[in-house]
């Protein structure tokens, strides 16, 4: 059974690895990441995919969810609720954007919340096997878990850079295998 410092290791590593890309180089990236999610992630009209905004060095996914928007899909961000809560709720290019909390904003509490078939998980580090790991506080996790609890099935695409892949990351009961993870190099989806 993995220790969270085992994690934590990783995580600081794969960040620090992430946090030294040039910022031209990550921008390169980023298109290239763009590019093969289009190609790889396929909605019809309304089909409901959760993005992420970027914090620090992360993967900027507007420019996906902006190709994906037009293809008909319905965009929603996490919102935090509570030190354990994050829900899906809308969100439109247009729309009020508030804080939520570790450097990002969400959609504003009147925006509905929805239930995502397809989610663009954000993490610190994953492996070939499709384990990830996020960024400490398990809301991705305990998300997915209710939305499994509830009759949801959402179809998990990690979203990093290459740099952030390590040979095995550490596994323990309440983690949630990815289907797949889209970097700049291209998608792939675990067995």
């Amino acid at each position: 059974m993995a220790t969270t410092p085992e994690k934590a290791n990783l995580r600081n590593g794969r960040l620090a690895a992430r946090d030294t890309l040039p910022e031209a180089e990550r921008l390169e990236k980023n298109l290239s990441l763009t590019a093969h999610g289009l190609g790889a992630v396929q909605v019809s009209v309304g089909t409901v995919v959760s993005g992420f905004l970027p914090i620090r060095s992360e993967v900027d996914l507007k420019p996906l969810m902006a190709a994906l928007a037009q293809e008909g899909a319905r965009l929603c961000l996490p919102a935090i609720l509570d030190k354990e809560t994050i829900v899906f709720r809308q969100y439109r290019p247009d729309a009020e954007l508030i804080a939520m909390g570790f450097g990002t904003d969400g959609p504003a509490e009147h925006e509905p919340v929805l239930q995502p078939e397809i989610m663009l998980v954000p993490l610190s580090a994953f492996d070939a096997r499709g384990n990830r790991i996020g960024y400490g506080g398990g809301y991705y996790d305990r998300a997915i878990h209710e939305l499994r609890q509830k009759g949801h099935n959402p179809r998990l695409i990690g979203i990093a850079f290459d740099c952030q892949e390590v040979a095995s990351v550490p596994v323990e009961p309440h983690d949630i295998r990815l289907d797949a993870i889209l970097t700049e190099s291209g998608y792939r989806p675990f067995a």
